[in-house]
């Protein structure tokens, strides 16, 4: 079993009972969870699986799918505030669309991890603001390496993931 430090990024029903969970992981980078039993009322997993959390997981992988098992999730940061507030849990999933298309399944990239940390803990305790969205966004080009000194971050974005969330617009206008 594999076991790391986790952020959950995003949660799809499977079954009436199951759900598929994309984590951020410490040790694997991007990973998927099919997480059995998840929906019912007596899961072991109850009260751990929710947008945002950082848990330590342990999973068992798959020899045949990209979709490994969740065998267990212990809570460590629930980040509350950051989920009670809309502009919060917007500039939260942008930060999460951007991690998506900018990763690939199962390649391990700490300074991703500590940077999608830093700006959950940041949103949980400080309103979401366009300064920290820029910020995110010029992190992240940097640990990417596509850092251009003539462009801003998300032009060197789009020019290497070829695709920038739609959302994008949008959020940086409703952001003080």
């Amino acid at each position: 079993m594999e076991t790391t430090s986790a952020i959950l990024l995003r949660r799809t029903r499977f079954s009436d009972t199951s759900l598929i969970v994309t984590w951020f992981t410490s040790g694997f980078g991007r990973v998927k969870t099919v997480v059995k039993g998840a929906l019912r009322p007596k899961s072991r997993f109850a009260g751990t699986l929710d947008l945002f959390y950082e848990c330590e997981i342990g999973f068992m992988r798959s020899s045949k799918s990209e979709i490994h098992t969740l065998r267990e999730s212990v809570l460590r940061e629930s980040r509350e505030a950051l989920r009670l507030d809309f502009p919060r849990v917007a500039l939260g999933s942008y930060f999460v669309e951007l991690i998506e298309h900018s990763t690939e399944l199962e390649q391990p990239a700490p300074e991703i991890y500590d940077l999608l940390q830093r700006a959950f803990s940041h949103l949980e305790k400080c309103a979401a603001t366009r300064r920290a969205m820029l910020h995110f966004e010029k992190e992240l080009v940097r640990i990417l390496g596509i850092e251009h000194p003539e462009l801003s971050a998300i032009v060197s974005l789009g020019r290497a993931i070829h695709r920038i969330p739609s959302t994008r617009p949008a959020l940086l206008a409703s952001l003080p």
